[in-house]
C-alpha cells in the first residue's frame, strides 16, 4: 500500500514538473505543417545583453500587444529559468512570405519613449520562440553623432521593422533568425511623443538540414571550431600531466607505507609506539559534533549521486541544449528523490561510530544544504520582485516546491535514515579507545589546518579550472556547454586527485601523532570549493555584468553552487581518508 502511494505521488509530481504543451513540445513526429498553416509563435523576455539574470516580460516595454495577452502554461523548470512565454500579434504561416506586414500603429508618449531609450542604452535584446526554436534580436541601437554642427551627442534608434528569415525542410521548420532593420529605425533621441508604425517581414528558404539536427546550430555558435580544438588539446594535455602526478604520488605513498609497516614489525616494543602507530587507540575516537559531521557526509553523498545522474543524462542526450527548463525540472525532482541517500549515509555512519541518536544527524542533513539555499533564494526572490524581473518566482511555484520538499523529500530522507540505522555495520576498531584522548603536540605552521586546506584545495582546483571557466560561461553567458563527456572525465579526475591528496595529508597528520583527522579531512577536501568561489569573483570582475540585481544573483547562486561542491568534495575526502586509516591500522593489527 505504501509503495503504491509513493508511486502515484511520484507520477503526479513528475507530471507537474513536466507540464508539456502539445503545441510546442519538440518531437520529430510532430511539428509537421501544411502550407499556410499557422505556426506557434511566442514572445518571451527582454533584458540587457550583459546581464543574463536580469530579464523582464516582453510586454513590460510598450510594444504592440494582443488583446488579451495569453500566457503559455509552463513547467516548473521554465518558471525557475525565468521564461514567461506569451502570445503575440505576429502571424507566421508555413512557407508563406510576407513583406512589410503591419503589426500595429502605435502612439508612444514621453514616458514610453524614455523606457525605450533606457532599454536601448543598456543593450536590451528580446527572445522569441517559433515552433519551439529560440531566437534573439536587439530592439534598437545607439549612435554617436559627433559630426553634426550642433556638437554631436548620442542618438537613440528604435527598430520598427523585424525581418524573420526561416529555413524549412519538407514540411518542418529547421531554423529561424530575426533582425532589426537599421535602415528602418526611428529616432527617439528627443523626449517627445512619437507615432510609430511597427512592421515585419517573413522570408522562407529551403535547407538540406534534417529536423533531428536543427538544435546543432546553437552548439556550434557557442564554441568556434578553432577554439574547440584548442580546448580539446588543453584538456588532454592537462589530464595526462595530472594522471602522471597522481601515479607518482600513489607510488610514493605505497612505498612509504610499506616502509613504515616493515619498520613497526621489526622494531622493539618501545620503538613500535611512535608515529601514527602510537595513536591507534585515538584514531577512531568519534569526533566532536559528530551529528553535524555525518550529516555533512550524508548530504555530500546525495549531491554526488545527483551530479552523476545529471552528467549521465547529459551524456545520453536526455538533457539537450535549449530543452527549456529541462535541467531544472530534473534537478528539482532528482534532488527530492535522492534525499534517501542522505538519510541512509548520515544514519549509517552515526550509528556505526556513535550509536543511538541518529535522528539528530538525519534532521541536520535535511537543512544543511536546503536551509542556506532557501534563505539565499528567498532574498534573491525579494530582490527580483522589487525589480519586476521574470526571475522572481510566482507564489504558485513556491508552493509546488514546498509541497515536493515536504511530501516527497522529507519522507524519503527519514526512510533512508531508518534503513541506514537498521542495516548499519558494527565498527570494530584495532583497539579500544582510552578514557582520555592523547595530547597533541604543538605543530609547525605547515602542518596546521589552514595550510593543509590551501594545498588540499589548490591542487584539485588547478585540474578543473579550465572546465570551470566553460561552466561559468555557460551559466552566466550565452555559451552552451555540450561536451558533457569532457565534464564527466574532468570530474572523475578531480575526485581521484582529491582522494590521493587527502590520503597524503591524512598520513602526514597521523605521522606527527595528531589523531583529529576527521574534521580536517572534511575541510581539506572541501577547500577546493573555496578556490572555485574565488574564481567566481575573478570571472565577474572580467565580465561586463553590472547592476545590483545581476550582482546579487551571480554571487548568491554561485555561493549555492560552490557550497554544493564543498559538501561533495568533503564527503569524498572523508570517505577515502576513513578507508585509508582503517587500512593502515588493520594492517598493523594483523602484524
Amino acid at each position: 500500500m505504501v509503495n503504491t502511494h509513493f508511486l502515484i505521488l511520484f507520477l503526479l509530481l513528475f507530471r507537474i514538473l513536466q507540464s508539456p504543451s502539445p503545441s510546442v513540445a519538440a518531437s520529430p513526429s510532430d511539428h509537421r505543417y501544411h502550407i499556410g498553416k499557422h505556426l506557434p509563435f511566442f514572445v518571451n523576455t527582454v533584458g540587457p545583453f550583459n546581464n543574463p539574470s536580469e530579464t523582464y516580460e516582453y510586454y513590460d516595454l510598450p510594444f504592440c500587444q494582443p488583446e488579451p495577452i495569453v500566457r503559455k502554461k509552463e513547467s516548473l523548470g521554465e518558471v525557475l529559468k525565468g521564461d514567461r512565454l506569451c502570445n503575440a500579434l505576429y502571424e507566421i504561416k508555413f512557407r508563406e512570405n510576407k513583406i512589410n506586414e503591419t503589426l500595429c500603429q502605435k502612439w508612444i508618449n514621453v514616458d514610453e519613449v524614455a523606457s525605450f531609450k533606457e532599454a536601448i542604452n543598456r543593450d536590451y535584446y528580446f527572445q522569441f520562440y517559433l515552433d519551439d526554436l529560440p531566437f534573439w534580436g536587439f530592439i534598437g541601437k545607439l549612435e554617436e553623432d559627433s559630426w553634426s554642427p550642433a556638437g554631436g551627442g548620442t542618438k537613440y534608434y528604435l527598430f520598427t521593422h523585424v525581418q524573420f528569415d526561416v529555413l524549412f525542410n519538407g514540411d518542418q521548420v529547421i531554423e529561424v533568425n530575426a533582425f532589426g532593420d537599421p535602415n528602418r529605425a526611428i529616432d527617439i533621441s528627443n523626449d517627445v511623443d512619437v507615432d510609430v508604425k511597427f512592421t515585419y517581414s517573413v522570408t522562407w528558404n529551403a535547407t538540406a538540414l534534417h529536423f533531428e539536427n536543427r538544435m546543432d546550430r546553437y552548439s556550434r555558435t557557442s564554441l568556434l571550431p578553432m577554439y574547440r580544438q584548442v580546448h580539446w588539446f588543453s584538456f588532454i594535455n592537462s589530464t595526462i600531466i595530472i594522471l602522471l602526478l597522481v601515479g607518482l604520488l600513489a607510488l610514493l605513498y605505497t612505498r612509504q607505507l610499506k616502509s613504515d609497516l616493515k619498520k613497526f614489525s621489526n622494531a622493539n616494543e618501545e620503538d613500535k609506539e611512535v608515529g601514527w602507530k602510537s595513536i591507534h587507540a585515538d584514531a577512531f575516537r568519534h569526533p566532536p559534533n559528530s551529528s553535524l559531521l555525518f550529516a555533512l557526509v550524508g548530504i555530500g553523498t546525495q549531491l554526488l549521486i545527483l551530479l552523476f545522474v545529471l552528467l549521465f543524462l547529459g551524456f545520453i542526450g536526455t538533457l539537450y541544449p535549449y530543452s527549456r527548463g529541462g535541467l531544472l525540472n530534473y534537478l528539482v525532482l532528482l534532488y527530492a528523490l535522492s534525499t534517501v541517500f542522505a538519510g541512509y549515509s548520515s544514519a549509517s555512519f552515526y550509528s556505526q561510530f556513535v550509536g543511538n541518536g541518529w535522528e539528530r544527524s538525519v534532521s541536520l542533513a535535511a537543512i544543511l544544504y536546503t536551509g542556506p539555499v532557501f534563505v539565499i533564494a528567498s532574498i534573491l526572490n525579494i530582490i527580483a520582485i522589487s525589480y519586476g524581473a521574470t526571475t522572481a518566482l510566482p507564489f504558485g511555484s513556491i508552493i509546488v516546491i514546498l509541497v515536493i520538499f515536504i511530501v516527497l523529500a522529507i519522507p524519503l530522507l527519514m526512510f533512508g535514515g531508518v534503513v541506514g540505522y537498521r542495516f548499519r555495520i558494527e565498527f570494530q576498531g584495532p583497539s579500544s579507545a582510552k578514557r582520555y584522548p592523547r595530547e597533541i603536540q604543538q605543530l609547525a605552521w605547515y602542518r596546521r589546518t589552514p595550510f593543509q586546506m590551501f594545498i588540499g584545495g589548490l591542487v584539485p582546483f588547478s585540474a578543473i579550472v579550465l572546465q570551470l571557466h566553460q561552466v561559468y560561461a555557460s551559466m552566466w553567458g550565452y555559451k552552451i556547454y555540450t561536451l558533457s563527456s569532457i565534464l564527466f572525465v574532468t570530474f572523475i579526475t578531480a575526485i581521484v586527485i582529491i582522494a590521493f591528496v587527502n590520503i597524503g595529508l591524512t598520513y602526514i597528520q597521523l605521522s606527527v601523532e595528531d589523531h583529529e583527522w576527521w574534521w580536517r579531512s572534511v575541510l581539506c577536501g572541501g577547500s577546493t570549493a573555496i578556490f572555485m568561489f574565488g574564481y567566481c569573483i575573478y570571472f565577474y570582475v572580467r565580465s561586463n555584468m553590472s547592476g545590483f540585481l545581476q550582482l546579487s544573483f551571480f554571487f548568491g547562486y554561485n555561493a549555492c553552487f560552490c557550497y554544493a561542491f564543498f559538501l561533495i568534495f568533503a564527503s569524498i575526502s572523508f570517505r577515502v581518508s576513513l578507508l585509508f586509516v582503517r587500512h593502515i591500522y588493520h594492517a598493523v593489527k594483523r602484524e
